[in-house]
Parts: C-alpha cells; sequence; structure tokens
C-alpha cells in the first residue's frame, strides 16, 4: 500500500532565489530551474521525507505503520511539498498572478520561506551584484503578502459580518471561522488571536483598520508559521547577512542556513 502524506509545506519566495532547486532537492523530482524569474508558473508538488530516530528496535516493532517506512532504525516520515511560482510586492493585490499563487497555500499548514541570504536579486528577482539586496527586506515583504491576502478574504463584504455579528448575535468566532474554512484554519487558533489582542469583547463595528491587520498578522502566525531556509549560503557574501538577519529576527523564525544547489549536486 503507497504511503499517505498527512501533511502539507508551502515553499514561498521571491522568483529566483531558488525555490525550485530547493524542491527538486528535497523530493528528488526534476523540474524547470532557470536563472530569470517566473521560471514556476504552476506549482510543483511532490514528496520529501523527514528522517528521525525509530522506536522499533526498542519496543519490537517489525510492520511498517502506513504513514511512514523504516529503514535501518530511522523512520522517514513523508511531508507533502508544494512549490509556488515567486511572489513579488503586491502579489496579494494580483501583481504577477499573486493572488493564483497565493491560492495554492490555502491548505499548507507551515510555510518554508526559500531567501536568497547572498542578496543577490533585487525585489523582483532580478540578478544584482551578491550583497547589495537586504534579505530582511525580502522577509518583511513576503510576510506582509501573506497577511494582507489574507486581510483581503476578511474585509470583503464587512458590513454583512458585521450585520451578523453585531446584531443578529451570531457568535463571531463562528462568523470567522466560516471566512477562513477554506485556510485549514482552527476555531482554536482564532480564538487564541483574538484572544492575545483583546478583541474578543470588541464589537466588530468598532475594529480599526489596524485591529483588523493585527488580527490577521496574529492568525498567520498561529496558523500558518514560517521557516526562514538561509538559500545560497555558498555565497561568501551570505555570511554577514546571516547572522545579521538571526540577530534582527531569530526571536520571531526560525532561520535555517541551507545552500539547495549543493544539496541537489
Amino acid at each position: 500500500m503507497p504511503l499517505q502524506s498527512h501533511v502539507q509545506i508551502g515553499i514561498v519566495g521571491k522568483p529566483n532565489v531558488g525555490k525550485s532547486t530547493f524542491f527538486a532537492a528535497a523530493t528528488m523530482i526534476d523540474v524547470k530551474i532557470a536563472p530569470y524569474p517566473f521560471t514556476t508558473i504552476e506549482p510543483n508538488v511532490g514528496v520529501g521525507y523527514v528522517r528521525i530516530p525509530c522506536v522499533c528496535r526498542d519496543l519490537g516493532v517489525k510492520d511498517n505503520p502506513r504513514n511512514s517506512i523504516c529503514i535501518d532504525g530511522n523512520r522517514f516520515i513523508p511531508v507533502e511539498l508544494i512549490d509556488v511560482a515567486g511572489l513579488v510586492p503586491g502579489a496579494w493585490q494580483g501583481r504577477g498572478l499573486g493572488n493564483q499563487f497565493l491560492d495554492h497555500l490555502r491548505r499548507a499548514p507551515v510555510l518554508i520561506h526559500v531567501v536568497d541570504m547572498a542578496g543577490a536579486t533585487d525585489e523582483e528577482g532580478r540578478l544584482v551584484k551578491p550583497g547589495t539586496h537586504d534579505p530582511l527586506v525580502d522577509i518583511e515583504f513576503l510576510a506582509n503578502e501573506v497577511t494582507m491576502w489574507m486581510v483581503q478574504m476578511l474585509s470583503k463584504d464587512w458590513d454583512k459580518l458585521v450585520r451578523l455579528v453585531d446584531y443578529a448575535k451570531k457568535p463571531l468566532l463562528d462568523v470567522l471561522y466560516d471566512r477562513f474554512s477554506g485556510l485549514g484554519i482552527t476555531q482554536a487558533q482564532i480564538s487564541d488571536a483574538l484572544t492575545k489582542l483583546d478583541l474578543d469583547k470588541k464589537p466588530l463595528s468598532r475594529w480599526s483598520d489596524d485591529d483588523m491587520r493585527g488580527f490577521v498578522s496574529m492568525l498567520r502566525e498561529l496558523s500558518k508559521p514560517m521557516v526562514i531556509a538561509a538559500n545560497k549560503m555558498d555565497i561568501p557574501e551570505a555570511e554577514d547577512n546571516y547572522r545579521r538577519v538571526v540577530k534582527e529576527v531569530g526571536n520571531k523564525y526560525r532561520v535555517i542556513p541551507v545552500s539547495a544547489d549543493y544539496e541537489l549536486a
């Protein structure tokens, strides 16, 4: 019986940072790789494996379960990876087919943000001299694009939501859950975001734009956490950038140094 993958992870980032190379190295699937933006249009989907020590020897287990396989004491857990096309500033407004690309991430509960740590691509994904672009700008931009994409979902027919909650007295949690149900977000995550920002008791009609943005930003962090894949660490300029990025955002994101080119080779 084929192994069933239970976890989806979205691979995101701006164009030309090595997302497809990262995907190919993780899944061993041949995909189109080229040094120019929008090489990927349709998402690449494949399965990679997380290797962990297996308890089979300690517990005397001989049969492999359906969801993973054990080889020589190592358990390989399948994870479905979705490599979406590169996102550019304004993607949430549809720039560069951004809305379409973001839509491919609906069900992914975790995102791997591949960042050009060498600073060798500008904000549009064009090649520049290594060290001339700040990777911190890319980290902030991508988080903002996903957040604003979700804000757009929430703000649609806002007056209707207000009437349902403030006048028809439908529970706020139920209304927000219905609105975000297509993203795989749980009621517990919505409740946690509301509580953390003291919005659970505030009438929806009194929510400001900052309240809406703050709530969605918190909800994104809870429901779609990001790991930073600090790519192109084989380029000398990446070292200083990596140390600076860890210092600046290491308390918010896990930043892992990688070289997709080396790993694929």
